[in-house]
């Protein structure tokens, strides 16, 4: 078998970038989202890319350093709320946006992966979504229809795999990697801990080997948190009905 490991973000990306692409960039919010990988896609320069991805990152984090290079021409993604300068270029019409339901989402890059080109949706239906899209009914209810995305790359961020590329993700990062781990052309992965084949079990491992191309493990994890809210911590006493 060909050797999957690479020894880091640029090398795994060789020969893989250009420009005018469509790249599915994994994770969800700031939770699972390869950095590493993105950091490299900033320092090639491509450029004119269409990003199918939950969000943008923030203003200096995540795919949002691809945004403020410039480098992203379309997003296609279903929640846009914590980056500003994804705000200021899309309503001055520099950027521009497919806008999805998140269930949706995930469904068109799952229906890509598994090789279905489109599929019939309740959600949207009498809304912005569903303008220009055929409307069918089914059972008496009405339904839209929505295509299967598939990308040129899908980069994606693990917790752990194996030398094979078998995959186990952690917590909320399963939300959109393992679908474009299926619906890239070639998928390239990082995670925080490569092992040798036979170092994971098999009844934990999400996404097998056979989808991914390279693997890393990553050089570092900042792991940011997109919105810190926060309460006011009770005076000591307080939450026993003490006088304080």
């Amino acid at each position: 078998m060909a050797d999957k490991v690479r020894g880091g973000a640029t090398e795994a990306l060789s020969g893989l970038l250009f420009d005018g692409m469509t790249i599915m960039a994994g994770g969800f919010g700031l939770c699972g989202i390869p950095e590493n990988l993105i950091g490299a896609i900033r320092e090639s320069g491509v450029r004119d890319l269409t990003v199918v991805s939950n969000n943008c990152g923030v203003d200096d984090f995540g795919l949002g350093i691809l945004l403020a290079g410039g480098q992203i021409r379309k997003m296609i993604s279903s929640y846009v709320g914590e980056n500003k300068l994804f705000e200021k270029l899309y309503l001055s019409g520099e950027l521009e946006l497919e806008f999805n339901p998140q269930g949706t989402l995930a469904e068109r890059i799952r229906a890509g992966g598994a090789g279905i080109p489109a599929f019939f949706t309740k959600t949207g239906v009498g809304t912005l979504v569903a303008e220009g899209k055929e409307i069918r009914q089914f059972d008496g209810e009405t339904y839209v229809m929505e295509r299967g995305l598939v990308a040129d790359l899908s980069i994606v961020k693990a917790w752990k795999g194996d030398t094979e590329g078998n995959l186990i993700y952690r917590k909320t990062a399963r939300n959109f990697n393992p679908m474009m781990a299926t619906a890239g052309k070639a998928c390239v992965v990082e995670v925080e801990e490569l092992v040798p084949v036979g170092g994971l079990d098999p009844d934990q491992i999400h996404t097998p080997g056979v989808y991914v191309d390279r693997i890393i493990a990553g050089a570092r994890f900042e792991k940011r948190i997109e919105r810190e809210t926060t309460r006011p911590r009770e005076a000591v006493g307080a939450a026993a009905g003490e006088e304080v």
